[in-house]
């Protein structure tokens, strides 16, 4: 019996976020790389990334020899442990994810191991290649790897190294928009392209006479207006900028309260204030101007159920963490692009500066509950060319003082 090696690996630029998976296909006699699978796969989730590696280095290893073992390897904890039977798969998004990997090969003839990050590099850069490609609006293609092939060393029966092979056969073409026949394993990391990073600098707007009354106050609400406090707390905002003489443009959140604070700093700056949808608060549904003690004695078991599951929604058909979190990755992406290597203030709500923050470090949804953002303080995230992101300033309030 032939026995192959799988590794794969996934990755989002936020969690959920642009994501893309890489498989590579391995003899386990010789080591050598005999399948490269990698795909852009939009907006997911890290593990749904990482499920989606997997179903393609399983259906590679299924086209190259049906009958063969194969021995998987991930740095993914959560995959290997609920794929061995040990941990039970929970997340609804997960679970067809499993059922398709365990269909594609007897479970008898599939093992399983974890491996440390370092030992993943070759499916960690595939991943990463096809998240870069899906940043530039294209799909992974073999000519992106570096790897030195060796032609003379493909398999018997198997196509050369310019070749394109779909893992998977016709039926797996949607998952595996492009793998190729190796024979040597890839080269390591290319030097990453940092260049200046656009600099999000992210104000939470001033006080409203919800502020200080600690009320749900989202896109679905009453939209109020600053308060004489705010508006003197985004004036103080304005001369702290002025100072520091680095803002180069100005993005505001749609709701009244954002952008009167934005057009104050405006004015402080002499900047033009432009707006931007995914930039508003959540939608809190019926939860609008009520206390968190209200809420809890309205609508108990809704408000648990949103305090532990990311996709779990308010009452009344408000906006879910998860939905937020897509909504301002997209923002994100949207305004790296259009402001690369500037600073720019964005003036937004708590939702979404937190969301910020918590994608750019990559912590998980409950992160949210564990920090805390006062009315007009700043916060500062930085974004590179590589993809990635350095969380500069959390919550700074010493202008107000």
């Amino acid at each position: 019996m032939r026995e192959f090696i799988v590794e794969a690996d996934g990755g989002s630029r936020g969690n959920p976020g642009p994501a893309g998976y890489g498989a590579v296909l391995l003899d386990a006699l010789t080591g050598q790389t005999l399948v490269e699978a990698a795909e852009y796969i939009g907006i997911a989730t890290n593990n749904v990334a990482e499920y989606r590696g997997l179903v393609a280095g399983l259906r590679a290893a299924r086209d190259l020899d049906p009958g063969a073992a194969v021995h998987v390897r991930m740095d993914s904890k959560l995959v290997v442990e609920q794929m061995s039977g040990r941990w039970k798969i929970k997340h609804p998004d997960l679970k067809p994810l499993a059922a398709e990997a365990a269909r594609v090969l007897p479970p008898d003839r599939v093992t399983y191991e974890w491996i440390p990050r370092e030992r993943n590099k070759h499916a960690d850069r595939l991943a990463n290649e096809a998240m870069d490609a899906g940043r530039r609006g294209e799909q992974w293609s073999p000519a992106e790897s570096t790897a030195d092939l060796d032609t003379e060393a493909a398999p018997s029966g198997l196509s050369g190294p310019g070749d394109t092979v779909a893992a998977g056969g016709a039926e797996a073409g949607a998952d595996v928009r492009a793998a190729r026949v190796v024979a040597t394993p890839s080269a390591g990391w290319a030097p990453p392209d940092l260049g200046a990073p656009a600099t999000f600098v992210l104000l939470r707007h001033g006080e409203t006479p919800l502020t200080p009354q600690k009320r749900f106050s989202g896109s679905g609400g009453s939209d109020p207006s600053l308060s004489d406090v705010g508006r003197e707390q985004a004036q103080r905002v304005a001369a702290a900028l002025a100072r520091r003489g680095t803002v180069q443009a100005i993005v505001s959140s749609p709701l009244a309260r954002t952008r009167e604070t934005a057009a104050i700093v405006a004015a402080g700056l002499g900047l033009e204030v432009a707006v931007a949808d995914g930039l508003r608060e959540t939608d809190f549904g019926a939860w609008e101007g009520l206390t968190f003690g209200e809420v809890h004695e309205r609508h108990p078991d809704d408000l648990n159920a949103w305090l532990t599951d990311p996709e779990a929604r308010p009452t009344g058909g408000g906006e879910s963490f998860a939905a937020t979190a897509a909504r301002v990755a997209a923002a994100r992406d949207e305004l790296v692009t259009a402001y690369a290597g500037r600073t720019v203030l964005l003036v937004t709500h708590v939702t979404p500066i937190k969301t910020f923050v918590r994608l750019a470090l990559g912590a998980p949804p409950e992160s949210l509950f564990r920090m805390e953002l006062s009315a007009a303080s700043l916060s500062a995230v930085a974004y590179y060319a590589d993809g990635n992101a350095s969380v500069r300033l959390f919550n700074d309030t010493s202008h107000l003082r």
